[in-house]
């Protein structure tokens, strides 16, 4: 989904360089993740099951465009 790229292309050029190790790995894993389920959990109708996960995709949904 070209959405889902914008998204994930945001956090990459905005925080990828400036984040920690332990927050790229948490990044490569949600990669792994199904894109209906990203989907879901960036529209906000669900949570990722894993903390870290959820405070990713909080903050790639807060990323300025």
């Amino acid at each position: 989904m070209r959405e889902l790229d914008q998204l994930l292309l945001r956090y990459l050029e905005q925080a990828w360089a400036a984040d920690s190790e332990a927050g790229r790995a948490v990044f490569r894993v949600l990669l792994d993740c199904e894109d209906d389920r990203l989907w879901r959990w960036f529209l906000g109708h669900e949570q990722p099951n894993d903390a870290a996960l959820a405070t990713l995709v909080e903050r790639i949904r807060t990323l300025p465009p």
